[in-house]
């Protein structure tokens, strides 16, 4: 049984078990989160896809952690202008594990 859900503007596809980094959330380490934005659900008898959304579906998750992701440089140069702008940046992430796909 797997599902597809929509968190942070990105869509991914989760199983029960599974370890996700995510947009960041407001919510603390060690609690509980669900989604509800579920876009579709395979089980066994087959797969349901929303429109936009499948009625009454969650999938809950628990938040192990927060973090920021490897820091990526950000160089802006214009050739013979004497412009050179260096900036790093870090995106913070949220590490959740999906615990129940309910449908």
């Amino acid at each position: 049984m797997y599902a597809i859900i929509e968190t942070g503007g990105k869509q991914y596809k989760v199983q029960e078990g599974d370890v996700l980094y995510i947009e960041k959330l407001e919510s603390g380490e060690g609690e509980s989160v669900s989604f509800d934005r579920v876009l579709l659900v395979s089980k066994d008898s087959g797969v349901t896809v929303g429109s936009p959304l499948v009625a009454g579906a969650t999938v809950s998750a628990k938040v192990e952690k927060h973090g920021k992701g490897k820091k990526i440089i950000v160089y802006k140069y214009k050739a013979k202008k004497n412009y050179r702008r260096k900036q790093g940046h870090r995106q913070p992430y949220t590490k959740v594990v999906i615990d129940k796909i309910q449908a």
